[in-house]
């Protein structure tokens, strides 16, 4: 994981965004944020796990599916799958450790 700061890379009302092997963060003082950084590295694992560009394609699948299910960009964006696994999940510091494959699976 390599975490860069680039504030104007990072969609406007988010703290960071992960396209593998990077973390990209709105602000320099989020570099010591465990909490958004596991949440990071949730995604991170996810990318992995699904070959890196199905991750994207199926991110974006989701994306639109949860659009027209809520008619709502912000809760569209918090029932996706791989965002449910990592919000649910960001606290737990040593969740990656025991995670099982494809874990979001159980939150679609």
């Amino acid at each position: 994981m390599i975490v860069l700061v680039l504030k104007y890379f990072v969609p406007k009302g988010f703290k960071g965004i992960t396209l593998f092997p990077f973390v990209i963060l709105f602000q320099n003082k989020d570099r010591f944020n465990e909490v958004l950084l596991n949440h990071e590295k949730i995604h991170i694992r996810q990318q992995l796990e699904m070959l890196i560009l199905p991750f994207f394609i199926w991110y974006g699948i989701e994306f639109l599916i949860r659009l027209l299910q809520f008619n709502d960009r912000n809760v569209a964006y918090r029932n996706i799958s791989f965002e449910k696994e990592a919000y649910v999940n960001e606290k737990d510091l040593g969740y990656l450790k025991q995670r099982p494959l494809w874990s979001f699976s159980k939150y679609i």
